[in-house]
């Protein structure tokens, strides 16, 4: 009994730890990612068109998933001005194609010019302005092998259903600010846009046709692979 109760005080001693350094881990792991001028210049486009860019460490985290998937055929809901893009196709083997949608030209105009400082081929990128949930539909079914799934929490639910009808077995849906905030993990947070990305979180992680993960870079990461 006492050797028991001291493994619980060491577990709950470590848990207590774990909760102080979180923070100062994640932001550690975040200062990690060192980004260019290309990107910087990136995020100053979506700073000055107010819309969100993808942190660096969900970046990276991205770009690995797409080199160590080599993904060729890759969709990504949400362009923004091409901060998600570039780390994608830097992941992505030289002959690899992004389809990116948003419905904002503005926006994908900025990321087309990230793109060309970036010095990526204008065939490597397929940019389609639009609504997701009208474009999403056309695409071919188990035809890509990563999908990132970077829009408004409020049609992220058809979005996620969508792509996984658009992955290859193998194939790694991605979403992105999962946490929302870090108001998902807070239950009194019940607003539609934090209920909403709840409900995402708790439908992948346990939909039968998928192997998820959450995991904390950036604002969250929710993951899964295709069966």
């Amino acid at each position: 009994m006492p050797g028991t109760l001291r493994a619980h005080r060491t577990h709950h001693r470590r848990e207590a730890a774990i909760s102080a350094d979180k923070a100062l881990s994640w932001a550690y792991c975040e200062d990690a990612v060192v980004e260019d001028d290309v990107l910087r210049r990136a995020r100053e486009r979506a700073a000055q068109l107010g819309c969100q860019a993808v942190l660096p460490g969900a970046g990276a985290v991205l770009r690995l998933l797409a080199a160590a998937s080599r993904a060729r055929a890759v969709v990504e809901v949400g362009t923004g001005t091409g901060v998600a893009s570039l780390y994608l196709l830097r992941g992505m083997p030289e002959d690899g194609v992004l389809t990116s949608i948003d419905v904002e030209v503005e926006h994908q105009r900025a990321a087309r010019a990230a793109f060309g400082e970036a010095g990526i081929r204008p065939a490597r990128t397929r940019m389609i302005s639009g609504r997701a949930q009208d474009v999403l539909p056309r695409l071919t079914d188990a035809a890509y092998d990563l999908v990132l799934v970077d829009a408004d929490p409020e049609g992220t639910p058809d979005h996620v259903e969508q792509a996984v009808r658009l992955l290859r077995p193998g194939g790694v849906l991605a979403v992105d600010d999962a946490l929302w905030g870090d108001r998902v993990a807070d239950p009194a947070r019940r607003d539609p846009a934090t209920t909403t990305m709840r409900e995402v979180v708790r439908s992948v992680l346990a939909d039968e046709r998928l192997v998820p993960a959450l995991v904390t870079s950036g604002d969250g990461l929710l993951l899964a692979a295709r069966r």
